[in-house]
Order: C-alpha cells, then structure tokens, then sequence
C-alpha cells in the first residue's frame, strides 16, 4: 500500500468502505455523520458532495482492528493485538525513505505558490459547536528536521486554518518538533515546515507513535512495510516529502511570532481549554497536491473514534517495543486500551522469573519514551491473562491485587491534554503502578480450582446428548 488511493480500493473490494454521494455541509454536518458511524462501528467513509467543494472527504479510516489491519498488510480478521505483534516483530529492522523523481510524484500534479495559496479552496470541517473554528490538521503529521543532526521527525499535531495561508499549530512541550523548534530559535531562524494529508495511512499512524528520539517514523514504516517509503523533495523546504500524498502545505514556523488558536474537542472527550491560546503557526508558503486530492479528517472526539485506535495501537506496540529494547525477561503482551486513548493505561502480562520482576516491569514502563509522557495508570498481571481480556484483568484486580503493594509516584510528565488536572496545572502528572500478580517469593501460593480434563472430555462426548447446540 503506497497512498489513500490504495487504502479505499482495498476496502471498497472487502465492502468496508461506503460512499455518500448525497450532499452534506463540512459545517458540522459532516463531522457528525461520521462521529454517530464510529459509534456503530461502521465502515470508512468518502464523502464525494460537501457543500461548495469539489474535493472529497475520507473519514473513519482507522476506527477498527480490520481498517488497521488491512493498513498493516495483514489479514482483516486480525486482531488489535495481533497487529501489535506484528508491528513489534518487524519495527526494528529500519528501512531508511527512498527519493524518487519529482516528475513522477503525484504530490507534485499541482503546485500553488504566491498569490495561489489558499488552504480554503479544501473543504476543511469544522468538527464540534464549541470548537475555536475549522480544523484542517487531524488526520495528518507535520514533517520537521534537527537542524543539529538531520533527523527527520513526523508528528501529529493539530492545525486549526486560520487564513488562506496560515496554520495554527500546537507543539506540545517537549514533543520532538517543540525541542527541535527551540533549536531553531536559538539560531534566530524559523522552523521548515510540512504539513501531509491523505498518504499512506501507515505514515499518519507514526506520525501519532511515541517514538524513541532520533527515530524517523519513516524508517520504521519501511520497516513495517519491507520497503522503502518514496519521497520527493520540497518546493520550498528542504524535507522529504511522502510522493504518494494528496495534499502538502509547505511552510516554517518562526518561535517568537503567535496568533490565537483553539479551542478544540479532544481525544480526552473534553477540550484542554477554555477559549484562544497564543500559539505558534505555519507561515505557509506553498501547496502542492494530487489531481482530484482527497482530505483526509478524523473526528477525534470522545472514544472510540479512529484516533483512538490508531493511538491504542501505535502507542501500545511502541511501548511493548521500548520494554523488548530493554530486554527485561518475562514480558509476554501489552495492551493499552483504546477508551484510554492508547497512553493513560496500560496492562502488561509477565511471566515471574524472581523476586521483584513485577516491580521492575512497572517502574520499566514509566521510564520508556512512550511511557514517561502522560502514562498514568500500569497494571501487571500475571502469564494466564491476557491483557486486553479486560473482565480476566478485573479478576486480576480483585483477587491478585493487594493495595499494599501497589506504588504511587507522585511527579511524572503530564500532556496539557488531561482533563483530570486543572485547566492551569497539567504539567505534572501522577502516577499509580499496579501488581495485580501472586506474589513470586511467596511460599505458600493459592490454589486455583481447575476442572478434571478427563471428566471435562466426558462431558464434551455428550453435549448433544445433554440438549445442547
């Protein structure tokens, strides 16, 4: 799969994907369609005749295991968590992008520049009522680069449109283009910029991972591919550019200069704000796109839409990858619950192997890269459960867990994004560790009730016999 083109015929054959063709307003009317669609679980969307556009919508993309997975390459009655797997088995073996010829990248079938840029001729939604206005940066990534090293970083950052030629952005502290924009601040320097929408949905789900630094997402895409990702050259940056894109907004970002921005509903099911905050912005300078391009929105909004998915997912099997890095013994899976977004809770099942092996895997997970952002909750349980049968981990909870053992950290980093902490103090989070496992230095462990597997065969020969299907 190179493009979004690939992606919706793939589904149009399996019969996962439904167009509407009847006319629909990007004002609201849209978002809701798909939004009241997720909730149902129903197929990807392409909304062919938004009022006073020509160019198409795709939405809900990634809002099942079997859109992720037919993302992945993988069988469609694939598992999340087997699509976890994957990812981990292959993710390290890095393949670096390959540049192809300018003249025969889609991405460059149109290029605006001057007078021509204007983001509006795109039918931008507008999301929920109370958003800050229309928001044309959910389901893309915005390409930055180290100035010091080269690295290439893609990350998913919301863009609210604030004018024909200007993107609101909001680099979270810390997150990889917030440390490499403060380089470029200190050079006295703005910040090159590419905004990417509709590609190789795998490309957006990296540009969501916590991904180790100096790690460019495109590599472990080539990685999770088995071949290089093709990029082209920017038109005014100097960046690699996905060629399969549909739309590109080429751009920089100058620390010192802000415009008001937000709010906007989140993946938390509540806004992080409660009205405009400064922020930073793109300046933009040039729009290349396909013929015909597609948008590319997601709803975000309260779980489980496809961002939580797509989070569970890539946040999920980047922790499990970080914790294998590690090389601690035992770990068997991980899961982080898309309902918690994918990154405030995490479950991990372990083998025991000596006394305060749980304990080291908990503390372990709050010490990755994806763990020590925002990560709240850690439960450990023990090999026979397994961690996304969430009424096997209640069981866990109620009848391995002692209080007493549990570890409370009261300092760790926190995401403004947490509608647990006050609106002005969510710079520091808490955090609670919890071992819902029996005790591996315990002598006397409990015994559990098992069936007697000969008469369990016994009565398995006679279930017809007993009047049952």
């Amino acid at each position: 799969m190179k493009d979004m083109r690939d992606f919706i015929a793939t589904c149009e054959e399996s019969g996962i994907l439904h167009r509407i063709k009847a006319e629909v307003d990007w004002d609201l009317e849209l978002s809701h369609i798909a939004k009241l669609n997720e909730e149902k679980s129903g197929p990807a969307l392409l909304f062919e005749n938004v009022k006073g556009y020509d160019t198409p919508v795709i939405t809900s993309v990634c809002t099942t295991a079997e859109r992720l997975a037919v993302i992945m390459g993988m069988p469609k009655e694939s598992t999340l968590v087997q699509i976890m797997e994957r990812w981990v088995e292959v993710g390290d073996n890095l393949l670096p992008p390959v540049e192809v010829d300018k003249s025969a990248a889609p991405c460059k079938q149109n290029i605006l520049t001057g007078d021509d840029v204007d983001l509006y001729k795109f039918p931008v939604p507008k999301w929920y009522p109370l958003d800050g206005g229309r928001f044309f940066g959910t389901a893309h990534f915005i390409i930055s680069k180290d100035p010091d090293t080269g690295w290439v970083n893609l990350g998913t950052y919301r863009s609210q449109l604030l004018g024909k030629d200007k993107l609101g952005t909001q680099f979270i502290k810390g997150k990889h283009a917030d440390i490499m924009l403060k380089k470029y601040q200190a050079l006295g320097k703005p910040m090159p910029v590419a905004s990417i929408v509709g590609c190789d949905p795998l490309l957006f789900i990296l540009g969501a991972a916590r991904l180790s630094a100096f790690t460019s997402e495109y590599d472990v895409a080539g990685a999770i591919r088995g071949q290089a990702v093709e990029v082209v050259a920017g038109e005014t940056v100097d960046l690699p550019i996905p060629a399969h894109a549909e739309i590109v907004v080429e751009g920089e970002v100058d620390a010192e200069k802000f415009m008001e921005e937000g709010p906007f509903g989140e993946y938390t099911g509540y806004y992080s704000g409660v009205g405009t905050d400064p922020r930073n912005f793109i300046d933009v300078k040039c729009i290349t796109h396909r013929d015909n391009p597609i948008l590319w929105g997601t709803t975000v909004g309260r779980a489980v839409t496809d961002t939580h998915m797509t989070m569970a997912l890539s946040y999920g099997a980047t922790l499990w990858q970080q914790l294998k890095a590690m090389k601690i013994p035992g770990i068997q899976s991980v899961y982080c619950p898309p309902e918690g977004s994918g990154r405030f809770l995490a479950i991990i099942s372990m083998k025991q192997m000596y006394p305060g092996h749980a304990d080291q895997v908990l503390t372990a997970a709050i010490s990755t890269e994806m763990g020590a952002y925002g990560l709240k909750t850690v439960i450990v349980v023990d090999e026979d459960i397994d961690p996304w049968d969430i009424p096997r981990v209640m069981y866990a909870l109620s009848f391995r867990f002692q209080p007493n053992r549990s570890q409370v950290i009261k300092r760790g980093r926190s995401t403004p994004l947490d509608p647990s902490l006050p609106i002005d103090a969510r710079d520091i989070t808490g955090r609670l560790l919890l071992d819902a496992t029996i005790p591996y230095d315990w002598k006397e462990k409990p015994i559990p009730i098992a069936l007697d597997p000969d008469v369990v065969k016994k009565v398995e020969s006679r279930w017809s016999e007993l009047g049952f299907e």
